[in-house]
């Protein structure tokens, strides 16, 4: 766990205080292990630490209980201090069945609590999820030597503590999650006031259950009961709340704030909104958002097919909507053809892409970054699209309203790369003030514009070459649409080829002029020295804690992040050239690295990982000091294994 600073005896318990914690529940699929996390979130953020959050998704719909491809888990850091990661090890681990156990247990730290349920740990479930015949964990000394290990009858206890409640077995044992946060309650010194207000809301009253709600109050009451009279546990944990900028502040997770960030740039707008998306993992947690909210003029549409959707969402710019269509990686491939109808007709559209690990259905509930490319170049012709991406949950908010205004300003196709680490990830969110965000002006001709009455409605605006955005059914400006070439300014259907030329020219300008508005590069640490990280997307996190930690172990190691990746910052260039080696941490195989080494002709290094998994920084801390000494950089002769905590 963090560093300890202090303790105090209360109740012959002794009271820690500690900077930040890391902790992971896991179980079954069925288990509830992302409500658990989730209200243990919410609690945290109505405590006041800073944190951030990493929910885990088997990519089975239901497997077989039981088994280690079916375990879902919740990892949540909390902390005093500002952080940016969910922690890369574990310092609390809460176990609900072996097959959790087994798939996480290397991932505490030695001396870390591991909190598990040894009802579950019987020779069927121990086989089911292949230990040896005649094997239990929890009895091997090694466990015990290297965690505190706590082995607690959570299903029994539940089963005691409910059996006079007059439901039936099922319901029970669906109550052993809160259970087990009452203990973690206990031992973190956090009430439990937040998650009995959030059960008797959601089954008392959303869901007309209050039988449910009332076992599972109960059942959160005894877990946190026991911890307060069974004397298992040798000490409690305090973390302080975190000194944040004054504000409100709610917690937010990537794929709502995309959804809230949509709903504030119709208001901006003074437009109705619709989100046109097929069904697919990580992306469709924004369609379930969106369908809540259809009272702020916002319309969900569920198509059969991710063509069906990207058109639907076309035609809804046609006609002077703004629009909006939600994919992941596969999906995207699948719009392609459609996003170049959008760039050819020259008409608003935002596309959100959650992306997950590939290829094909590869591990859809798994992180990657792997689209990049696509988004900036995956399309048939010359088609070039404004691309942006989030850095964290909170950041979805900002650049989900900045996509929708770039596309209005240019009248062209703008694509939001997310990540399932960031959409799923959750952190605090300091509520903005909704009046001061600008208005995204969207104006449309009602006259015509020729220097003879005529219509041209390609002709361009002087400094954003963007083309009027005409409602369908304007007197005297009826135009022609489609996907064929158009002639300048008049839009009829044109096969000359110097024309073709001007107008692919004229649209690729359209996006390059958009660097105008791209905000100078943000370096974290000195302006200029050894190394600078760069990086994109969910590696945000990540990258800042390495660099942060590297630059107190005195090394001369700066970070920087892109959230404007088409076109790229005007001063990225100079940036580079500052530093005496540039490193690259991706998801993927090294996309943003061929981009930048075609761009300035500079010899980056790259550390990829393609796991589904967002990168620990003690590994980026580890690569980076690899590279440094291979590079001819100094770490003072120093092994890298020691340099790194």
């Amino acid at each position: 766990m963090g560093e300890k600073q202090s303790s105090e005896t209360s109740h012959a318990v002794d009271t820690q205080s500690l900077d930040s914690v890391s902790i992971r529940f896991v179980g079954d699929s069925g288990d509830g292990m992302q409500i658990t996390g989730g209200q243990f979130t919410n609690t945290t953020a109505v405590f006041g630490n800073d944190f951030a959050t990493f929910p885990d998704f088997p990519a089975e719909i239901r497997a077989p209980k039981g088994t280690t491809f079916g375990v879902s888990g919740f990892q949540i850091q909390f902390s005093s201090e500002e952080i940016y990661t969910p922690g890369d090890r574990v310092d609390v681990l809460v176990a609900m069945n072996p097959a959790g156990f087994k798939t996480n247990i290397e991932e505490v730290v030695s001396g870390g609590l591991v909190v598990v349920n040894e009802d579950e740990f019987d020779k069927a479930s121990l086989l089911k999820c292949g230990y040896e015949p005649d094997y239990n964990p929890l009895d091997d000394p090694s466990y015990n030597r290297r965690f505190k290990l706590f082995k607690i009858p959570i299903s029994r206890l539940t089963s005691e503590t409910l059996v006079d409640a007059g439901v039936g077995a099922k319901d029970i044992n669906r109550c052993r999650n809160m259970f087990a946060l009452g203990i973690v309650y206990w031992i973190f010194d956090r009430p439990m006031d937040t998650t009995i207000d959030w059960l008797n809301d959601y089954f008392g009253g959303q869901k007309k259950k209050p039988k449910i709600a009332e076992i599972n109050v109960s059942a959160l009451k005894a877990g946190y009961f026991l911890g307060e009279t069974a004397e298992l546990f040798p000490a409690r944990y305090r973390i302080a709340p975190a000194k944040h900028k004054a504000g409100l502040y709610r917690q937010i997770s990537g794929s709502g704030a995309v959804a809230l960030g949509m709903v504030a740039a119709s208001k901006k707008a003074n437009k109705q909104l619709l989100y046109a998306s097929y069904p697919i993992t990580p992306a469709t947690e924004i369609m379930h958002r969106l369908a809540h909210v259809k009272h702020f003029g916002i319309k969900t549409f569920q198509a059969e097919d991710e063509l069906a959707a990207v058109c639907a969402a076309i035609g809804a710019s046609f006609a002077g909507d703004l629009a909006v269509t939600g994919t992941s990686g596969p999906g995207l491939a699948l719009k392609s053809e459609a996003i170049g109808l959008a760039v050819m007709m020259e008409l608003p559209l935002v596309v959100v892409d959650v992306q997950r690990a590939g290829p094909a259905t590869g591990m859809p509930t798994k992180t990657e970054q792997a689209d990049l490319l696509q988004a900036i170049w995956g399309r048939p012709g010359e088609s070039p699209c404004i691309v942006l991406a989030p850095r964290s949950p909170s950041d979805c908010f900002a650049l989900t309203v900045e996509a929708f205004r770039l596309a209005v300003r240019c009248m062209h196709p703008v694509i939001l790369l997310c990540d399932g680490y960031i959409a799923n990830g959750a952190e605090p969110w300091l509520i903005p003030d909704i009046d001061a965000i600008p208005p995204i002006h969207c104006e449309h001709p009602t006259e015509a514009n020729g220097e003879d009455g005529e219509f041209l409605p390609y002709k361009r605006d002087a400094e954003t070459l963007a083309r009027p955005w005409v409602l369908p059914g304007t007197p005297n400006l009826e135009h022609t649409i489609g996907g064929l070439e158009k002639t300048e300014n008049t839009g009829d259907v044109s096969y000359d080829p110097e024309n073709h030329e001007k107008m692919v020219h004229l649209r690729a300008e359209k996006v390059a002029r958009v660097v105008e508005l791209v905000p100078p590069v943000d370096v974290r640490g000195p302006d200029e020295g050894d190394v600078l990280l760069l990086g994109w997307g969910g590696t945000y996190g990540a990258i800042t804690t390495a660099g942060d930690s590297l630059r107190e172990m005195g090394h001369s190691v700066s970070t920087a992040h892109l959230r404007y990746l088409n076109p790229l910052p005007q001063d990225l260039g100079d940036v580079l050239s500052r530093f005496r080696k540039v490193i690259i941490p991706e998801i993927n195989l090294g996309q943003l690295r061929t981009i930048i080494r075609d761009r300035y002709l500079i010899d980056v290094s790259g550390i990829n990982y393609v796991e589904g998994r967002m990168f620990r920084a003690s590994d980026l801390i580890d690569h980076t000091l690899q590279i440094m000494q291979d590079c001819g950089i100094s770490i003072e002769n120093q092994p890298v294994a020691a340099r790194v905590q």
